[in-house]
């Protein structure tokens, strides 16, 4: 089911997606700089949420 979703479970897979280290998602993610959030103390993010974010935010 989180295929059909498009999730990314994790700060290391939000990290990965993103090209960026795990240590500066995580401080994007504390900051709430970047559209995610905890579920049951995991951070989960969409990977359309953030392409659209980083596309919105880059013009």
């Amino acid at each position: 089911m989180t295929d059909t979703l498009d999730l990314l479970w994790g700060a290391e897979a939000i990290a990965a997606f993103l090209g960026r280290t795990k240590r500066s998602v995580f401080h994007m993610l504390e900051k709430n700089e970047i559209p995610a959030r905890k579920v049951s103390g995991r951070w989960v993010a969409s990977k359309r949420a953030l392409i659209a974010y980083f596309e919105e935010t880059a013009a």
